[in-house]
Order: C-alpha cells, then structure tokens, then sequence
C-alpha cells in the first residue's frame, strides 16, 4: 500500500495521520453525551495542533477552527446540541468535521451512507463533492449502495470475494458484464472465472 510513492503497510495511524489522511467510520465515533462543537474541539484537541495556552478553560480550545469546520458541514447552527439527540444524517456531518481537522489531502470513508435514507444519502454524498472540491482533496469510501457509487464516484473499483473484477469510471462498470452477473443477476460468470459467489 502506498501513499505519495511512499509504502504505508504497516505505519501506525497516528504517522499515516501526520501524512495527510483522514477517515470516518461506518459505526459512529460521536461521543454522544457531548455537544456537537465539544466533539469537534475534541478532535482538533487530540491532534495536539498548537496547544500552548494550557491555562484556557477547555471549552475555549480550538471553538474558532471548530465552527469554522462545522460551518463547511451545514452543523453550527446546532453547535450547542448534544450528539445523542441528532438525527442519524446530522451525526455524520459531525463526524465529517471531526474527520477534516487535521485538513486531509486524502479522506477515507468507511460506508458513510449505511443505515441512511436516500435523501440523507445523496446530501451527505453531495456536500462531500462539495468539500472535496473546496479542499482540494482526494476522497477513497467503500460503499454498497450502487446509486450513490455511480452518482458520485470518479473511479469505482469492484470486488467480490477480495478478488478485484473491474475497475473505471461508472459507464465503463455499468456495462461490464462479470459486474452485472455477481452484483445484478446469478454470479454465474464470477462462478465460471475461479472466483465463487460475491
């Protein structure tokens, strides 16, 4: 695995971290007790990034940098609200902020549109777009949703089993005819090819 030509196999996260990359999780990272600038100021805190006024009071940590990163994910106007009481689809705007404040070149999204409706889905998805292009950063999820992977992936790589199948840009994965049998119709093909049933 490399990231920038460099090989990251075995790094620990917090140096893969420090080049660059950031991630979000399918089950939520919230710490739902807390409001939602606490999380974020949270995240902003464990990265360690400038923390020399020790004498502040905690609520005062990075609360400039935090709204501003809850501002670019549609949240500060609930900056004051406890996780535990969001919506699901809010939760993960939170968790996108929380994923942006080390200012990612690369992040990584685990699933981000499970258990979501599709109104919530594609918003989500959406203001990714947004951010990605604002930020100029690179963004690699997983995803089983086969409307959001053609709505807004650039590139989509296919796997069945581990087994790479396919690999381009969504007219190009639509028309393969191995992806259409393990993902849309018996897995007869994949069968045939050595691979077994996705």
């Amino acid at each position: 695995m490399r990231l920038d030509g460099d090989d990251i196999a075995g790094m620990s996260a917090r140096r893969i971290w420090r080049r660059g990359v950031g991630r979000t999780f399918q089950v939520s990272a919230a710490f739902h007790s807390m409001t939602v600038l606490e999380n974020v100021q949270a995240a902003l805190l464990s990265h360690g990034r400038k923390l020399s006024q020790l004498w502040r009071p905690a609520a005062g940590y990075f609360r400039d940098e935090a709204m501003q990163l809850l501002e670019q994910v549609g949240m500060a106007s609930q900056a004051q609200r406890a996780c535990g009481v969001l919506a699901y689809g809010d939760i993960k705007r939170v968790e996108l902020a929380m994923a942006l404040s080390n200012a990612p070149r690369l992040l990584l999204m685990d699933e981000p549109t499970a258990g979501m409706a599709t109104r919530e889905r594609n918003e989500l998805m959406a203001l990714t777009r947004r951010l990605v292009s604002e930020r100029g950063m690179s963004v690699l999820f997983t995803e089983h949703s086969m409307d959001v992977v053609f709505a807004f992936a650039d590139r989509i790589i296919v796997l069945a089993r581990g087994k790479l199948i396919a690999d381009g840009d969504a007219d190009l994965i639509r028309r393969d005819p191995l992806v259409r049998e393990v993902y849309f119709g018996s897995g007869a093909t994949f069968e045939r090819s050595g691979g077994g049933k996705p």
